[in-house]
This record gives C-alpha cells, sequence and structure tokens, in this order.
C-alpha cells in the first residue's frame, strides 16, 4: 500500500508541474499531460500503475462525469436539447457506420470487428472535450452544446458498444432490430431512471442537514452510487451518473439560497471539492493515456493504416455535425457554420473509448488491432486537435466565452 500511495503521489507531482508548465507554454493542460505521460513512459519511469478498462470505468469516469453534469443548467439544456438529443443518438449511429463501412472497404476488416471499433471510437469523449474547452476559456451555447452532447453519446456509444459485441459474439448474423432497440431502450432508460432516484434520494438528505461536510459526502455517494447501481443492474452507469448529477446540480448547486436544497457552505464546498476531483482525475487520466501510449505496440498497424483510421473518425465525425446541424437551419435551433467547425474538429475521443478497448474479450477478432487503432485515434484527437483547436479559433473568429443564444 505504501508503494502504490508513493507512485500516485508522484503521477500528482508530475501533474502539477505539467500544470504549470502547460499555462506559461500557453498550452492546452490535457495536451501538457499526455506529452509528458509519454516522455516519463520513454525515460523510462516505471509508475507501477497500469491503464486498464475498471480503473477508468470504476474509479475515474465517475467523477468526471458527475462534476461536468453538476454544472448544466436544466434551463440551458431544455433550450437546446432537440439539437444536443440528434447530435447525441443518431449522431453516434452515423459516425460508428462511417467508420465501420470505411474500415471494412479501405482496409479489409470483417464487419464484426469493424463495427465494434466504430462503435467504441464515434463518441466524442466528455473527459478529454470538456477540459480542453474550459482550458480555452469557451463558454455560453458553445461549451453547453458540446458538453451535453458529449456526456449524453458517451452513455448511448455505451449501450451500443455492448450491443455490437454481443451480436458480434453471436457470429455476426442478421440482427434482430425489435430486440436491439428494446435492450437499448432498457439499458439507456433504466441508466436514467437509476441516476433520478439516487440524485433525488441525495438532494432530499441533503434537505435535512446543514452540514456541508454532509452535503458535499452525499454528493460523492450519489455519484458513484449511481453508477455502480446501474452498472449492478446492468443499464447504463454513464447516463445514469450524468442523470444524478443533473438533479443535484439543478436542484442544490445552481439554485439561489431560498430555493436550494443545499446550504449556502455546502454549494461551496460542493463546488470547490468536485472541482479538485475533476483536477486529479483529470491528471491521471491523461498522465497514464501518455505513459501507456508508450508501452502501447503502434507498429503493428502500418502508418498507412493509422492515419487511414484517423482519416475515416473525423470524417465520421464531419457527417454527424455537418448534415444534422444543417437540419436546424432557419430555427431556433441554429448553429452558425463557425460554431459547426469547431463542434466537427473538437470532437476529441479519450478515456471512455480507451476503457471500451481494453474492454474486449482477449479472444475476440483483432482485438490488439482495435486496441492500437484506438490509442491512435486518441493520441491524434488529444494532442493534434488539441494543439490545433485554439488557431481554428481564431481563424474562424469564435471568442472565448462566447455566448450564442
Amino acid at each position: 500500500m505504501p508503494d502504490i500511495s508513493s507512485r500516485i503521489i508522484g503521477l500528482l507531482i508530475a501533474a502539477i508541474f505539467v500544470a504549470i508548465a502547460a499555462r506559461r507554454l500557453r498550452l492546452p493542460y490535457t495536451v501538457g499531460l499526455v506529452l509528458a505521460g509519454v516522455a516519463l513512459a520513454l525515460i523510462p519511469v516505471h509508475t507501477g500503475i497500469r491503464l486498464t478498462h475498471d480503473l477508468i470505468f470504476f474509479l475515474l469516469l465517475p467523477p468526471l462525469l458527475f462534476e461536468a453534469a453538476l454544472t448544466i443548467r436544466w434551463q440551458s439544456l431544455r433550450r437546446d436539447i432537440v439539437p444536443v438529443l440528434v447530435l447525441a443518438t443518431l449522431g453516434v449511429v452515423i459516425a460508428a457506420a462511417t467508420v465501420a463501412a470505411g474500415m471494412v472497404t479501405f482496409l479489409g476488416w470483417a464487419a464484426a470487428p469493424a463495427l465494434v471499433f466504430g462503435v467504441l471510437i464515434a463518441a466524442t469523449d466528455p473527459v478529454a472535450v470538456i477540459a480542453l474547452f474550459k482550458d480555452l476559456g469557451i463558454g455560453g451555447r458553445l461549451l453547453l452544446l458540446v458538453e451535453a452532447e458529449s456526456l449524453i453519446n458517451d452513455g448511448v456509444a455505451a449501450v451500443c458498444f455492448a450491443a455490437a459485441l454481443g451480436w458480434a459474439a453471436a457470429g455476426g448474423g442478421p440482427p434482430d432490430f425489435v430486440l436491439v432497440a428494446q435492450n437499448f431502450a432498457l439499458t439507456a432508460g433504466g441508466g436514467v431512471a437509476a441516476g433520478l432516484a439516487c440524485g433525488l434520494l441525495a438532494i432530499f438528505a441533503s434537505g435535512q442537514t446543514g452540514d456541508e461536510m454532509v452535503e458535499t459526502s452525499l454528493t460523492a455517494a450519489a455519484s458513484y452510487g449511481s453508477f455502480y447501481l446501474a452498472e449492478h443492474l446492468h443499464v447504463s452507469g454513464v447516463l445514469a451518473t450524468v442523470a444524478a448529477g443533473l438533479v443535484m446540480g439543478n436542484l442544490g448547486l445552481l439554485r439561489p439560497d431560498d430555493t436550494s436544497q443545499i446550504s449556502a457552505a455546502g454549494r461551496a464546498a460542493v463546488g470547490s471539492v468536485w472541482a479538485f476531483a475533476a483536477f486529479l482525475a483529470n491528471s491521471l487520466v491523461f498522465l497514464l493515456i501518455g505513459l501507456a501510449v508508450a508501452d502501447i505496440s503502434l507498429v503493428r498497424l502500418k502508418p498507412g493504416t493509422m492515419a487511414m483510421v484517423i482519416v475515416l473518425v473525423l470524417a465520421g465525425r464531419a457527417l454527424t455535425v455537418y448534415p444534422l446541424c444543417a437540419l436546424f437551419a432557419g430555427s431556433r435551433w441554429a448553429i452558425p457554420w463557425r460554431e459547426r467547425h469547431v463542434l466537427w474538429w473538437g470532437g476529441l475521443r479519450g478515456a471512455l473509448a480507451l476503457a471500451l478497448a481494453l474492454a474486449l474479450p482477449v479472444g475476440m477478432a483483432r482485438r490488439d488491432d482495435i486496441l492500437v487503432a484506438t490509442f491512435a485515434v486518441v493520441v491524434f484527437s488529444v494532442v493534434v486537435q488539441g494543439l490545433t483547436m485554439s488557431p481554428l479559433m481564431r481563424a474562424l473568429g469564435v471568442r472565448k466565452e462566447a455566448v450564442l443564444f
């Protein structure tokens, strides 16, 4: 235990120095963490902590999802709920189908592994996207759109991933679309219901006390409790945690004194604790991504193959953003062209895609190829897209803290 603790503390110290250096060099913090992780692995520094599915999914993902959902105002989300849901649901299907079809057509993959990869890489990752956008000072409607879409499409992609994996394991025969739709509705709806139940229970308990320590502890219980309950019930833990965060944020943290179920001192404590928790989780996620990249045999896939995979993922995101945003042209949900460009290039992949790839069965066809392709996309996404987002916004004339309502 002391050895593990010292290693974690060492990683956190590294993260602090990266944060300081990134601010001075005006680099996105997430980019600096990944590059620092690669550098530590090449020295080499052996941390003894490996990036695994369980580490991401059950330890680091719940607080990151909860903290992001905690600050989304329902009034703002309701105003743009239609484009958000279209992008987060139909968008995942379009992106997954584009990538899968491209893998089959251009790289000769079988349909089953191609679809599994297409689904796990389809969703934009809230961990990477939100961290980058906050680093760049993007606010207003644009932040809401990317934040809400990435939170919801994570849950959608996780549900679709389970269905695709089951289909591949069954031999890749003709799917029963009615059964698939029923399972999707049950898994997604069950996750939301579990999250609402945990969030409402926690917010009710908060209203019975004025102790900020108890109130803060209840938010932690809602975050992890909703996730674990949903996973135990075999429904979506991602959507459960997001739903719990929305409930506790809108009934507690974001409410004025006279209507909030959380005391003024509790709201201040909750805000500080979750900002710190997100910083810690983000730091560990991106440092470990960098460390893991140096250990992955990227030469398993030829440079041309990895380039084609990245192009397909970008094409899938483009076919998600531009046609779907065009549906809302002329309506009150219209999204200007320059914001569409930001939504496209800002569709980063990160921790969730890696967690799903690491969860693939050992004997699955092309498992190692999928894992390498996922790491390649994530590194390109975080480093290349992350470094070029700020110049892109300047070129497009997108202002920081832009309010687009």
